[in-house]
C-alpha cells in the first residue's frame, strides 16, 4: 500500500537520497528500502522491489525511475517532475564543475587516487542489497532457482538487452502458476498514450531539428547532444554501467566530428569521479556533455551539460510514467500477480550478478577483497549509514 504524503516532507527524503545514495542502481534499492519504506513508510519492501523490477524493464535509468514514479503515485505528475530535479541535480551540478576543471587543465594529468577504496565498498553495497532483497522477496524453490538462472544469464551474457529479457523470462515462467492467485474484481483498462506519444515526439523533433540546424555548428552541436543521450536513454538497460561503453565508443573512440574529441584519460577519471558521488550515475553524461562544448566558453559548457543530461533522463522517465498509469490495471489480472514472483527472485538475481561483474575489474588483492566484505558485513550487522562508510573510504584514500 502506497500513502500519500506532503510534497516538502517526501523532497526533503529525495534530497537526502541524492546526497547520501552511493554504488550505483543496485546499491541504490538497499538506500531507498531505509529511508523510503523503514523510516516512511512510504511503501511495503514488496512494493518498492516490484516498482523497481517495472524500472528494470523500462529503459532508462533504474534507480532515477523508480523514484520518479514513486512520485507520480505520492503526488501526481508534479511531484513526480520534482523528485526527477531534485533527485539529479546536486550530482549533475557536481559532474559540471568537474568536467569544466578538466577542461581547463587539459595538459595536465589529473589524479582521482582517493577514490580508490570506493569501487571495492561500492561492489560491498551492491551485495548487501542483494541479500536483503533475496531474504525478503525469494521464498520458493521456484524462486531460488529461477534467482540462480538470472545471475548466471546475467554474468554471461554482457549486453543490456538481457537485463529485461531475463525479468520478462521470469516472469513468464511463474505466471503459469496464476490458478494458486484469488481472482479480483477488474477495473476497466483504459491505456493513456499520452507518454508514450511524448517519447515518441521528442525523438523524432530532435532528428529533424538535428538536421535543419546541421549547418550552424554553434546550434546543431547542443542539439546533437541532445539527440545522442536521448537515444542512448531510450535503450539502455541496467544504469550507468551499461551506459559507459556506449559513451566510449561514441565520444572517444568514434567521436562525431563537431564533438571536441574527448581523451581516454579524460573520459576515465571523470568516471572515476561520477563513481564516488551520490546519486544517479547517468550524471555522468554532464561531464561529456562539458567536454563536448568546451570550446564554446563556459556558457557553452554549462548547455552542454544541461542538453546532455535532459537528454538522457527525459525518455526513460516519459516511459516509466507512460507504465505506471497501466499497472495498476494490469495487475488485476492473475497471471500478472503471477509473474511477480518470477520478476522479484529474477530482479535478486540480477544484483547478485552485478557484485560479481563489478567486483571483476578491480585488482585481486587483499585490500580490495577487505574493503568488500567489510562494506558487506558493516552493513549487514551494524546500524553505520552507508554514506558514514562512503566518507571513511574516501578518507582512507587520500590519507594511504
Amino acid at each position: 500500500m502506497i500513502k500519500r504524503v506532503r510534497y516538502i516532507i517526501f523532497l526533503k527524503d529525495v534530497l537526502l537520497l541524492s546526497l547520501t545514495c552511493f554504488g550505483g542502481p543496485q546499491a541504490h534499492i538497499a538506500h531507498f528500502q531505509n529511508i523510503l519504506v523503514k523510516k516512511r513508510g512510504y511503501l511495503s519492501d514488496n512494493d518498492l522491489i516490484e516498482l523497481n523490477a517495472l524500472c528494470q524493464v523500462v529503459p532508462g535509468p533504474t534507480s532515477t525511475q523508480t523514484l520518479s514514479a514513486l512520485g507520480y503515485r505520492l503526488g501526481g505528475p508534479s511531484l513526480a517532475y520534482l523528485t526527477l530535479l531534485i533527485w539529479l541535480l546536486p550530482s549533475v551540478i557536481i559532474m559540471t564543475i568537474a568536467g569544466m576543471l578538466m577542461s581547463g587543465f587539459v595538459s595536465k594529468q589529473t589524479s582521482l587516487d582517493f577514490t580508490r577504496f570506493i569501487q571495492p565498498m561500492a561492489v560491498g553495497l551492491i551485495a548487501h542489497a542483494a541479500y536483503t532483497i533475496s531474504l525478503k522477496t525469494v521464498t520458493t524453490t521456484r524462486g531460488f532457482l529461477l534467482m540462480v538462472l538470472a545471475a548466471a544469464a546475467t554474468y554471461f551474457f554482457k549486453t543490456p538487452f538481457v537485463f529485461p529479457i531475463v525479468l520478462l523470462a521470469a516472469g513468464l515462467i511463474t505466471a503459469l502458476n496464476y490458478k494458486a492467485h484469488p481472482r479480483e474484481e477488474k477495473k476497466k483498462f483504459d491505456v493513456s498514450w499520452s507518454n508514450f506519444f511524448l517519447w515518441a515526439g521528442v525523438l523524432i523533433f530532435a532528428a529533424l531539428l538535428g538536421w535543419a540546424t546541421k549547418r550552424i555548428p554553434e546550434m546543431t552541436l547542443p542539439v546533437r547532444l541532445f539527440e545522442n543521450f536521448y537515444r542512448n536513454g531510450s535503450l539502455i538497460f541496467g544504469g550507468g554501467q551499461v551506459l559507459t561503453p556506449m559513451l566510449y565508443t561514441e565520444f572517444v573512440q568514434y567521436a562525431k566530428p563537431l564533438h571536441h574529441p574527448i581523451t581516454h584519460d579524460e573520459f576515465l577519471s571523470g568516471y572515476a569521479f561520477a563513481q564516488a558521488l551520490p546519486g544517479p550515475l547517468f550524471s555522468f553524461s554532464s561531464y561529456i556533455g562539458v567536454l563536448s562544448m568546451r570550446d564554446y566558453g563556459i556558457t557553452g559548457q554549462i548547455i552542454g551539460s544541461i542538453m546532455s543530461a535532459a537528454g538522457l533522463f527525459l525518455p526513460g522517465t516519459f516511459l516509466i510514467f507512460f507504465m505506471i498509469r497501466i499497472w495498476e490495471s494490469l495487475k488485476k489480472f492473475r497471471p500478472i500477480r503471477a509473474s511477480l514472483e518470477g520478476i522479484h527472485a529474477a530482479n535478486a538475481g540480477l544484483v547478485a550478478a552485478a557484485a560479481i561483474l563489478l567486483f571483476q575489474p578491480l585488482e585481486n588483492t587483499l585490500l580490495n577483497f577487505g574493503f568488500t566484505i567489510g562494506t558487506f558485513c558493516m552493513m549487514t550487522f551494524t546500524k553505520i549509514p552507508s554514506w558514514a562508510l562512503i566518507l571513511i573510504g574516501l578518507l582512507s584514500g587520500v590519507l594511504l
